[in-house]
């Protein structure tokens, strides 16, 4: 097997979730490649036939709820552990393709050729699908639901582009970048909907904090997109005032939060294969070590 693939690639299961529907929303947190952590979480998730009626995410949370959502065991994890290093994915043959370092159409598009998506299934309407992205006019975000997006694909492709090295993508005719721009965990959605029970994946440990610059980099980066440009400057400052206020909840009972069990070393474009396959046995086992304590919630 060749060094770019994960060693482990074979041991990443396969299979479809079940039917069975859990009633509350899931809330998955971005993190590009520390991601891998939360496709673990899911693939556990859904061999436990805990599949919950709705699921929202950010960014890598889009990308992997949508192979959740699909009901696709593995399908995120093989993905990433066997073309992390594939140029038309991460690389040149990405720039020339995409004009991009990453080239999120490779797994919303390519990849249909190797492993297909459910759509069937994404597009379920017992079940909801919903995609956080930064309006890159206004620099606020914007929730794609599945089924009131012209484009869910689109939607979540512009929810993963990373700023400063993606180009931004037109949904419903507006220009989109990273949802993490704006708001980096979707949990007051969640609330906001009304949803009485609220499971949250992140990809940080407890207690992990973003430092907070001064220096207003985008601002000078994005001068033609002002507003999109302030809030990424400050989403280091609102991610950590989430936090703060996921741990109140958390405390309160109002949210099930699960988060990594180790310090996550893992970088936003990681390159070693090996890592990132040990980020994913550890989502995989923390769901494992949390479905009782999970269940009692969602039971109550």
């Amino acid at each position: 097997m060749s060094e770019s693939v994960y060693s482990r690639i074979n041991d990443i299961p396969r299979g479809s979730a079940s039917d069975k529907i859990t009633e509350g929303c899931l809330v998955l947190e971005g993190g590009a490649f520390r991601g891998m952590y939360t496709m673990g979480m899911l693939d556990a998730f859904m061999q436990n036939d805990l599949n919950f009626r709705c699921t929202i995410g950010c960014s890598a949370g889009a990308l992997a709820g949508m192979n959740y959502v699909a009901g696709m065991i593995g399908r995120s994890a093989r993905a990433n552990l066997t073309y992390r290093h594939d140029s038309d994915f991460i690389g040149v043959g990405s720039v020339r393709k995409a004009h991009s370092v990453i080239r999120l159409d490779f797994l919303l598009k390519d990849l249909n050729a190797i492993e297909l998506l459910n759509v069937r299934r994404l597009f379920d309407p017992q079940r909801r699908y919903v995609v956080v992205a930064t309006n890159c006019d206004t620099g606020k975000a914007m929730y794609f639901d599945r089924d009131y997006c012209g484009n869910i694909f689109d939607a979540a492709k512009a929810s993963a582009s990373m700023p400063y090295v993606t180009p931004m993508v037109n949904v419903d005719g507006i220009p989109c970048l990273d949802g993490g721009a704006s708001c980096k965990i979707p949990y007051q959605w969640a609330i906001d909907q009304g949803y009485e029970k609220i499971v949250l994946i992140k990809t940080r440990e407890n207690g992990f904090r973003k430092k907070v610059s001064d220096r207003k980099i985008a601002q000078r980066i994005y001068r033609n997109h002002q507003a999109f440009a302030v809030s990424l400057d400050n989403s280091s400052a609102n991610y950590n005032k989430q936090c703060d206020e996921i741990e109140q909840l958390q405390a309160k009972g109002r949210m099930f939060v699960i988060a990594p069990s180790q310090k996550v070393t893992v970088t936003r474009v990681e390159g070693d294969v090996e890592k990132l396959g040990d980020l994913y046995w550890l989502g995989y086992n923390d769901a494992l070590n949390n479905l009782e304590a999970l269940r009692e919630y969602l039971n109550k």
